[in-house]
């Protein structure tokens, strides 16, 4: 059922829903939470449909907020979806016009749930100027961006970095959950022995690779290469580099990796891509802290040594330059020829924290369009 409101109030929005929960016996007790879209106009779709879908797991309050041009009059339309049209939750798409296209506390404090956790989703920017000095991520107790929509992955991961508090998370971090997952059950039952390297290759513009090189190296206490590879925004390969060999985890296709270790023969391991349905519907299943994302996002991204980042495409940014002057090398090398040289040995490997396990989703689109990063 869609009911569509112009012109309105968000008091006369909520009175319309209770009416409609009386005509056709819909209740709001089995909501969990309240999760807060803060969209661009034109874009919100795609973000509905993966909250709708995470919503069968999570039961909530979905309220949109589109933003159209600040230059046309103040005005504020919505759009009412409840029973088949809303997965299972409610939907409240809110188009503000003029004043009302910015997104405020006082314009969504008249729908949100009473006594429920808020969580705040950005989906096509990281928000500026900081996503916990808003009106809306001050009432939130998560905040979800995503760093993959900015143009420079590492200018916008230090930013992050910078302003952190306990609650934000990145979807470019959720994305690497199953190469975390299956990284950490290798070396789990891989004989000890110390890492002297980490090399991850992938997109250069893809700020997951960063992130997943961090959280590597600063666990394995290991000098990082970052290889960046021509082709969509995505992870190709791990390779952690031993005295006994290396270990390679790659995903050449869109579901299934292969594992190489010493000694033993190749495996195959299914990890599909993780498409923006998954990575929200894993968001939303803890509303504490993500400790391990502050850790990599804070002391990770501050203290990983870098040995050197191999460009094979030009397509590098200024920011990868700035960090990797600032995290031990030089400057970024021009081409697929130069490696980093296995260094000192480092410390034996420290168990690394394995992430809750995910559910196998399905592929995603080969077109990134806002949260659909591969990784």
């Amino acid at each position: 059922m869609i009911v569509s409101m112009e012109n309105t109030t968000t008091s006369a929005i909520d009175k319309k829903l209770s009416q409609l929960r009386d005509e056709h016996g819909v209740v709001t007790l089995g909501r969990v939470l309240t999760l807060v879209i803060l969209a661009e106009a034109g874009h919100s779709e795609a973000a509905l449909e993966a909250a709708n879908f995470a919503s069968h797991e999570h039961p909530c309050r979905i309220l949109v907020h589109v933003a159209h041009s600040q230059a046309e009059s103040t005005r504020l339309d919505a759009q009412l979806r409840m029973g088949g049209d809303a997965g299972a939750s409610e939907v409240i798409l809110l188009h503000g016009y003029g004043d009302l296209a910015e997104p405020t506390e006082t314009l969504f404090s008249a729908l949100l749930l009473p006594d429920a956790p808020i969580v705040a989703w950005w989906p096509h920017q990281v928000p500026p100027p900081s996503p916990h000095t808003s009106s809306i991520a001050g009432i939130a107790h998560r905040r979800i961006t995503d760093s993959a929509r900015s143009d420079d992955a590492y200018e916008t991961l230090a930013e992050l970095s910078s302003r952190y508090v306990p609650g934000d998370t990145d979807l470019a971090w959720t994305r690497v959950t199953n190469w975390r997952i299956q990284l950490a059950a290798v070396l789990d039952q891989a004989e000890p022995a110390p890492v002297r390297e980490v090399v991850v290759e992938g997109c250069g513009r893809s700020p997951s690779v960063v992130l997943l090189g961090a959280w590597l190296g600063t666990r394995l206490d290991a000098e990082v290469t970052l290889v960046n590879n021509p082709g969509t925004r995505r992870l190709d390969r791990v390779t952690l580099v031993r005295d006994d060999g290396e270990i390679v985890l790659e995903r050449p296709g869109r579901s299934v990796a292969m594992l190489r270790q010493p000694g033993q023969p190749d495996q195959q391991i299914a990890m599909p891509v993780r498409d923006l349905n998954a990575c929200i519907a894993e968001e939303l299943r803890r509303l504490d802290p993500d400790e391990v994302y502050g850790e990599v996002v804070t002391t990770g991204l501050r203290d990983v040594r870098i040995a050197q980042i191999v460009d094979t495409t030009g397509e590098l940014t200024p920011g990868a330059a700035q960090f990797l002057a600032e995290h031990g090398g030089g400057r970024p090398d021009p081409g697929p020829s130069a490696r980093a040289t296995p260094g000192d040995a480092a410390d034996p490997v420290a168990g690394l924290t394995e992430p809750e396990p995910a559910e196998a989703p399905a592929a995603e689109p080969s077109v990134p369009t806002p949260g659909e990063e591969r990784a």
